[in-house]
């Protein structure tokens, strides 16, 4: 990935390095796990334990985190108990693929690692909906400390609200046990909508390391005095199921014992997990999600993300370093960081998931906007790290919209806006939606539509794409050449401007769409 082929491809779209930026990233909310629209966790603070960690919707879904050394404990992430004196956060680095937490207290360096390997050019490996969350423990001064951690998580990681009831239980996989919690009704895709977590499905913590790590479904409060006071969890999970996380329900908990920690560093790491089981439905199909699409279960899932965590921490290493150095390049140091939260954030906002087929598509969702999936508009300025990292992501957020504006039902000769509202792609919700044309954004997407086909025929070398669906783009071609020089009356991306005639922007982008077809 050189310095010029960066360049190039964010230039197809208009996209440069900001020419000046601030000194220090300060993101204005942290990633932790990141994965799609419905498993997405973050910190709102600076420091990890001044706040809960949050969906990124802004609801509740908090992880506590403590750490007890020598017998005193203190907290690592989330604001509770309160009583409990925080660790002295030292540094917060973002890569690609990791968010790095220091902290520093009672003569010990905790070093916290959220990875999630989101390698955009191994589609089975992003779409596995796993993190790894990873403990490294050292001494900073002579002595040898006796450390163990406590994690857990809230069953609110598995519903929409606090007041939908949930069920749990815990299994075993081969050397690992793990524990599980998910919605009691468990109406898969029975929902739709912005401001939405998921609540179908099953949210899993699983520890691979059963001789140190130690596992319980136990009411928070009672599992953190436990900890505060013996340093172990209650010796009994709850029973009583089921029960809402507003009353009764468990938490996850989790100890990890370190034992004697001196200079020498020592590490343990767990696995969180969301199994959706259906992720979308498109075209009234429902569909999997790709790490699904050759058969593979929960269970084939688990035991190759365990037996593969080194060699996958290595790739993201290598791919962190890779892509970081070819942003600081490109851009500078300020840039480089940008992009990487960029980068986060972009991923999160898609999901991928194999259609009948087994094609890739790549849906991504409007948040807190009007919660539609695969708007054009939307995925469009998202293209060119997808086009960068690998092309087949934007073919991914294209074939769905070329597909379903082939059909007989799409009567526009202009290319639609979205496919519906997340997660269910059946048509056109937006403005007229497929009844009239009167609130559409016709030059907005079928320009970004033309420019992307010529996006991704420089990204891979050939005109595949656009060769499948030559009549549907000559049509498009033919409707900017008539409307596109002087717009009409009409939306364009900033739709909160309402309707704009003779927008010029849209004429640059008409001309430029126009040309993308010829090329």
């Amino acid at each position: 990935m050189s310095r010029s082929a960066i360049v190039i491809l964010l230039g197809v779209l208009g996209f440069a390095a900001p020419p000046r930026a601030v000194a220090q990233l300060r993101p204005p909310s942290t990633p932790l796990i990141v994965h799609d629209p419905y498993f997405s966790v973050w910190s709102a603070t600076d420091n990890l334990t001044d706040s809960e960690t949050k969906h990124w919707t802004g609801a509740s879904q908090p992880m506590a985190g403590l750490v007890r050394v020598d017998g005193s404990v203190f907290r690592f992430m989330g604001n509770a108990p309160a009583s409990v004196p925080a660790m002295q956060q030292v540094s917060r680095v973002l890569t690609p693929t990791r968010t790095i937490y220091e902290f520093e207290k009672s003569g010990i360096r905790l070093t916290l690692t959220f990875f999630t390997p989101a390698l955009a050019g191994d589609l089975t490996i992003l779409s596995r909906p796993i993190t790894y969350i990873s403990w490294e423990v050292k001494s900073l001064d002579s002595a040898t400390h006796v450390v163990s951690v406590y994690l857990d998580c809230s069953s609110l990681m598995a519903v929409n609200t606090a007041n939908e009831s949930v069920v749990w239980s815990r299994a075993k996989i081969g050397d690992t046990e793990l524990l599980s919690v998910g919605s009691s009704e468990q109406k898969v895709l029975g929902v739709s909508g912005d401001d939405l977590r998921i609540n179908w499905g099953h949210f899993y913590l699983a520890a691979p390391d059963v001789a140190n790590e130690k596992l319980a479904l136990v009411n928070g409060r009672a599992a953190r005095n436990k900890y505060l006071t013996s340093g172990v969890l209650p010796d009994a999970d709850l029973l009583a199921m089921p029960a809402t996380p507003r009353s009764g329900a468990p938490v996850l908990a989790a100890t990890i014992e370190f034992g004697n920690v001196g200079a020498t560093a020592v590490s343990r790491h767990v696995l969180v997990a969301y199994d959706d089981l259906y992720s979308i439905e498109y075209l009234n199909r429902k569909l999997r999600p790709y790490w699904r699409k050759d058969g593979t279960n929960f269970a084939d899932l688990l035991r190759k993300a365990v037996s593969e965590y080194e060699v996958l921490l290595q790739r993201g290493v290598a791919f962190d370093k890779e892509l970081t150095a070819d942003l600081t390049t490109a851009g500078g140091r300020e840039y480089a960081a940008l992009s990487v939260l960029a980068y986060r954030q972009a991923i999160g906002a898609h999901k991928l998931v194999a259609d009948v087929d087994g094609t890739p598509l790549f849906f991504a969702k409007e948040n807190f906007s009007n919660g539609c999936i695969d708007t054009v508009d939307v995925f469009y300025p998202s293209a060119p790290l997808f086009l960068l990292l690998n092309p087949k992501l934007v073919e991914g957020q294209m074939k769905p919209i070329l597909d379903y504006a082939s059909l007989p039902r799409w009567r526009w000769p202009f290319a639609p806006h979205d496919l519906g509202t997340y997660p269910l792609a059946n048509g056109q919700v937006y403005g007229g939606g497929e009844r009239t044309e009167e609130n559409q954004m016709p030059v907005e997407e079928t320009g970004n539509m033309l420019i992307l086909a010529l996006a991704v025929a420089r990204a891979e070398g050939n005109a595949n794409l656009a060769r499948s669906y030559w009549p549907l783009l000559t049509k498009w071609a033919d409707y900017l050449r008539a409307k596109g020089l002087d717009p009409e009356n009409q939306l364009s991306t900033d739709d909160f401007a309402g309707h704009l005639a003779h927008n010029s922007n849209l004429s640059i982008k008409a001309i430029e769409a126009v040309a993308s077809y010829a090329e």
